[in-house]
């Protein structure tokens, strides 16, 4: 055997594996074919990573297999990731909801996953395509340009789907099937949605408008900003209902947050007589928000909100706590942040992410049925996962 253990894909989890499995004392190498390593790394966060999150969970990941990610998380948190940090001198901050970001450059993570493979001695090789893949006596073999791999372990950590533009493929999903596996379907999610129609006008005649609401979708409801564009909605509500939501539902949006919009309503009345609803409604939501509202008939023209009854401000509450729309559909695999869907848990061990199909043959990261929610939840899958994988003997 040429290696201990083979690597396709030099991304977050790949890198992570190797740096781990090397500093254990296994020979490893790390085959990609893009030109550099780890380019979803460098662009996340506005280009300064949202590692991880303080608040990772079980709860916080999306499988149909919900207690699956339950082993990895709890053996690789995101204190241990934050030790690594130390050892390196990166430097961090915390946004909102927990989501840890590095004070410089995102580059500094991928240096340090690159430092981590030296320290343990593995290899990179970039702008590698890689052939036929099978199983041999022992181990595995894997083709290059460069001629054929073999090792006792096979690890994939190619990713999804989500972002082709970067180099995103199928790799994973048709290795898996090929040796027994079954997949959960891939679908994009924490993606925009698009809108046809009307909605798609009004929402682009105010595209640029942000505005934080509590929005729904199914069951799932999350507090955070959602932003018109010229082909619908976005921000970080919109993208997370996105992984729960189902094509053709409605999602739901509380344009006053839970915060008793009736009462607003009754104390702006109190407060300013004499303006008109839309006028008022200025101190609670956008201007150019709160215009379209009006022009598209979910806020009544009131000239004077001293003509206005109680009962008529409760019902544009309950009208604009509740505010229903029907996307079209998301803007999909082009801009999706993540894979939901993937190569099915039930094919793999929850301890080392090991095949149940074919001995030595691991998945880590995002190709697997493990999709976390916006925030650095999908880092901290990299890593735990990767983590998990590097412990196996």
């Amino acid at each position: 055997m040429t290696h201990d253990a083979i690597v396709i894909g030099a991304g977050a989890a790949g890198l992570f594996y190797a740096g781990i499995a090397g500093r254990r004392g296994m020979r490893v190498i790390v085959l990609d074919h893009a030109k550099k390593p780890a380019e979803k790394v460098r662009i996340s966060g506005g280009g300064r990573c949202n590692f991880t999150n303080i608040h990772t969970a079980p709860d916080r990941f999306i499988s149909n297999n919900p207690h699956f990610a339950r082993s990895a998380l709890s053996r690789y948190a995101p204190n241990d990731f934050l030790d690594l940090l130390r050892t390196h001198h990166i430097t961090w901050h915390e946004k909102t909801l927990g989501q840890l970001f590095c004070d410089g450059r995102s580059d500094a993570i991928i240096q340090m996953l690159l430092d981590e493979l030296a320290a343990g001695g593995g290899e990179l090789r970039l702008s590698t395509p890689v052939g036929e893949v099978r199983a041999v006596d022992g181990g595995w073999e894997v083709s290059t340009p460069d001629g054929a791999l073999t090792a006792p372990k096979l690890v994939i950590a190619t990713g999804g789907l989500s972002i082709p533009k970067m180099g995103a493929t199928g790799f994973a999903y048709e290795l898996a099937e090929r040796f027994g596996h079954t997949l959960v379907e891939p679908t994009a999610g924490l993606v925009p949605f698009t809108f046809e129609g009307a909605d798609k006008a009004d929402f682009a005649s105010i595209s640029g408008v942000a505005a934080p609401v509590v929005a729904q979708a199914g069951r799932s409801r999350f507090e955070e900003a959602m932003l018109f564009t010229h082909r619908g909605l976005s921000g970080p509500a919109m993208l997370q209902i996105s992984s729960y939501w189902k094509p053709g539902e409605p999602i739901a949006i509380d344009l006053f947050t839970g915060t008793g919009g009736a009462d607003r309503l009754k104390a702006l009345k109190a407060e300013h007589p004499m303006k008109s609803l839309a006028s008022a409604m200025e101190a609670l939501l956008p201007r150019r928000l709160v215009e379209l509202l009006r022009a598209r008939g979910d806020i009544p023209d009131i000239p004077r909100l001293a003509d206005a009854s109680h009962k008529a401000l409760d019902g544009v509450a309950a009208a604009l706590s509740d505010w229903r729309l029907r996307p079209a559909g998301t803007e999909g695999w082009r801009t999706a942040e993540v894979t939901l869907g993937g190569i099915d848990t039930r094919g793999l061990s929850q301890k080392t992410m090991e095949s149940r199909h074919a001995p030595g043959l691991h998945f880590i990261g995002e190709c697997v049925d493990v999709t976390g929610w916006l925030g650095g939840y999908n880092f901290q899958w990299a890593w735990a996962s990767a983590f998990a994988a590097a412990q196996a003997d």
